[in-house]
């Protein structure tokens, strides 16, 4: 599994991989059952804290997206569409808060900024 950290933004690197992760079993790229790697060898990989990557799996665990069997390891746990689709809908007003930040600086007008999301849904 690969996930990218870097040091150069504000996120901590917990979120970064949590958000990683989440993104990828949205995009269905990890399935229900499909194990994660150990939170020691994720820790190596990413030449990180072990605790760290603890952090980043005990927030996926709480938020419903992962389960951790003693001795066993993490895999990511069958998904509920109600907790799916609140995490797009969290995800889409995220990018439709920087696109209104984005067009406010921009000086468009919200009538333009509706028209391109109207095309855009279109394609």
């Amino acid at each position: 599994m690969e996930l990218y950290i870097s040091n150069a933004g504000g996120e901590p690197i917990y979120a970064q991989i949590t958000r990683q992760i989440k993104d990828k079993i949205l995009a269905g790229e990890l399935k229900e059952g499909d194990a994660l790697p150990s939170i020691r060898l994720l820790a190596k990989e990413l030449r990180i804290s072990v605790i760290t990557t603890k952090r980043a799996y005990e927030d996926l665990e709480e938020e419903g997206f992962i389960r951790t069997m003693p001795g066993r390891g993490s895999f990511v746990a069958p998904q509920n569409p109600e907790l799916h689709r609140e995490e797009s809908l969290k995800q889409v007003e995220g990018h439709l808060q920087n696109a209104i930040e984005a067009a406010r600086r921009g000086g468009i007008s919200l009538a333009e900024v509706s028209e391109t999301l109207q095309l855009l849904w279109e394609g």
